[in-house]
């Protein structure tokens, strides 16, 4: 698969750090020219550079995917690039840790307006550049959170089950334009983002198991469209 995708453009949200500098890394090396998207600039700019440095080509542009000015100049920006081949929608934040009953009004906005109305954005704003590229992949970074009950991450929760519907529907709108929608659900992922107090850390995922997953879907053949992967830990903590 050595650089299967060159001459393609990847767009990967949440890249900075963790699990999106991951796929983002996985997806250079596949040989996609990769922008690096996120609020950080600095962190962008690191992930950026190692890829670079392992012989990829990766392009940083600050971006807060809750705020559709921010997304609507991210566009305008790659028009330069003239397609989009992959999009990764990772960025996802989970301020919540209490019952739902005391969190504070503005965290519940914070939690869905990234995690659920950040992808309404980017595929809002994407989707028609991606039709008119012929078509492509867009994967969206669910939880099994949006699976599973998660007492004292209602929001968080929520924001997940709402993501699984959302990818479910927008796949069936988008398919008839060779534009395949896939939503990948991890377990426990031991990064700087989610501690997860009390478990093992090396019994949890790592970041490049779920970039592994990401490189699976989008080097499935076209006539293969696989809707949704699960990922648990082998062993539970």
């Amino acid at each position: 698969m050595d650089k299967l995708f060159n001459g393609k453009i990847a767009l990967v949200t949440g890249s900075g750090r963790g699990i999106g500098a991951a796929i983002a890394g996985k997806l250079g090396e596949l040989g996609a020219t990769v922008v690096v998207c996120g609020r950080t600039l600095a962190r962008l700019q690191h992930t950026a550079g190692r890829i670079r440095s392992a012989g990829g080509q990766a392009e940083p542009i600050a971006c807060d995917v809750a705020d559709w000015h921010s997304v609507a100049a991210l566009a305008e920006r790659m028009k330069s690039f003239g397609r989009l081949d992959i999009l990764v929608n990772n960025a996802g934040v989970g301020v919540q840790n209490g019952p739902l009953h005391t969190l504070p009004p503005e965290k519940w906005d914070t939690v869905l307006n990234t995690n659920l109305r950040g992808v309404f954005y980017m595929i809002r704003a994407f989707a028609p550049v991606m039709i008119s590229s012929g078509g492509g992949d867009i994967v969206n970074i669910s939880s099994l959170a949006g699976k599973n009950p998660l007492p004292n991450g209602a929001a968080y929760s929520a924001s997940k089950w709402g993501l699984n519907g959302l990818s479910y529907s927008v796949a069936e709108e988008l398919r008839g334009h060779n534009i395949r929608v896939s939503v990948i659900c991890p377990g426990s992922t031991h990064t700087e983002f989610s501690p997860h107090e009390g478990k093992s850390t090396d019994s949890m995922l790592a970041p490049e198991d779920i970039a592994h997953a990401v490189a699976m879907l989008v080097t499935s053949r076209k006539q293969a469209f696989i809707s949704e992967i699960n990922i648990r830990p082998t062993r539970k903590s």
